[in-house]
């Protein structure tokens, strides 16, 4: 397939702003769908660093999605006839953390178009800047990319898998049911039909068993560092989604320090593969 970048520049510094409340009842779904027994979150209190991606949900109609669950190409993101498009990584700065009750703005402009030839042919990545503001000013700082490419089925789409690395200081061993994919769909309106829809997994993309978000990971790897170090404070988090999860396998999250204030995390798949790295900075 040929690809003209130039045709999607009039996408580039395309902004869109959204405003926002950060309610209780989604905070306490999500403390449930991570399996945290907590009590349900006050007015005031802090909203966990990732806990963001529940709030300025998309809210497509019905009649704008595609076949694949996600919205039709051409609105605020750019319209790459590449039929495949999912998250690929990201880089996020906290400033303050968000809390209950507060009302909250999102800008959001297109940063960046770019394409390259992968292993399974074509893929455009686009970078979507976003700043999420509450009363007491910036909050959020995110770099979000995604990533589009051809319709080559699912088992044949990347790359030789990477050995994930070894010598992790704690770990923990992630269960990936459909439940639990259904539900962080759910919490963040994710239309998108490889992580619900088992049949069109299978037969329409090519995938063995349901896909496992990538922000989801993320989440799982800040939440196994909030375990490990329930006090520390997140200033940057950065990620990279190298390969698939799928909810046949069970994955486990890995941490080890990489200095006084950082970590390095990683998720390794069951035959030892690298499925995602990602590295924190905390106070």
């Amino acid at each position: 397939m040929s690809l003209d970048p130039q045709a999607w520049q009039q996408w580039l510094g395309r902004s869109e702003r959204r405003v926002g409340q950060v309610n209780a009842g989604p905070v306490a779904a999500m403390a449930a769908t991570l399996d945290r027994d907590d009590p349900e979150p006050p007015a005031g209190a802090e909203v966990p660093p990732l806990w963001h991606w529940i709030f300025f949900i998309p809210l497509d109609r019905q009649s704008d999605l595609g076949e694949d669950g996600h919205a039709r190409r051409g609105g605020f993101l750019p319209p790459v006839p590449l039929p495949r498009r999912m998250w690929a990584g990201g880089r996020l700065e906290f400033q303050q953390p968000l809390q209950i009750g507060d009302r909250i703005e999102r800008t959001s402009r297109i940063a960046d178009i770019r394409t390259r030839e992968g292993h399974s042919g074509p893929l455009v990545f686009v970078t979507v800047r976003h700043e999420i503001s509450n009363p007491r000013g910036l909050a959020i700082i995110e770099e979000h990319d995604v990533v589009y490419r051809d319709g080559t089925r699912g088992s044949a789409m990347g790359p030789a898998a990477q050995v994930a690395p070894t010598g992790e200081t704690f770990s923990r061993e992630i269960a990936p049911e459909p439940v639990l994919l259904f539900r962080y769909s759910a919490l963040t309106f994710n239309g998108h039909r490889i992580h619900y829809d088992r049949n069109y997994a299978n037969k329409v993309e090519g995938y063995p068993g349901l896909v496992v978000h990538g922000p989801l990971v993320a989440t799982l790897l800040l939440e196994l560092l909030r375990r490990q170090a329930p006090h520390a404070r997140v200033r940057r988090f950065s990620f990279k989604a190298v390969g698939p999860l799928f909810d046949i396998h069970r994955f486990t999250l890995c941490g080890r320090p990489e200095g006084e204030n950082a970590y390095a995390l990683w998720a390794r798949d069951h035959e030892g593969a690298l499925a995602m790295h990602a590295s924190v900075e905390i106070a």
